[in-house]
């Protein structure tokens, strides 16, 4: 079955760097834009940022000039180099990615979640 895993989550000092990344595996015949989410505790998961089969990436503007977020297409993965990390960042980070299966419709996969803990 298709799916989706994150690594790269952990505990930084403000000001720090962390590279999140996720990989799709399964039976997949193609995958479409791919991104990151976060929710913090008591709060909405909001977009982070995401970038489409064709390269254009969209940024929430908390994390503009901050974070990068970046795909290999040919390993069927996902990165979010994070930089210049806040207390504010502290969140689970979730992976997600429109896929098409082999033999299936098109949807929207996400991932497991991975914690992120940025200390003042």
């Amino acid at each position: 079955q298709v799916q989706l895993v994150e690594s790269g989550g952990g505990l930084v000092q403000a000001g720090g760097s962390l590279r999140l990344s996720c990989a799709a595996s399964g039976s997949i015949f193609s995958i479409g834009t791919m991104g990151w989410y976060r929710q913090a505790p008591g709060k909405q998961r909001d977009l982070v940022a995401e970038v489409s089969s064709g390269g254009t990436t969209n940024y929430a503007d908390s994390v503009k000039g901050r974070f990068t977020v970046s795909r290999d297409n040919a390993k069927n993965t996902l990165s979010l180099q994070m930089n210049s990390l806040k207390p504010e960042d502290t969140a689970v980070y979730y992976c997600y990615a429109y896929i098409s299966p082999r033999g299936g419709p098109r949807v929207n996969y996400w991932g497991q979640g991975t914690q992120v803990t940025v200390s003042s």
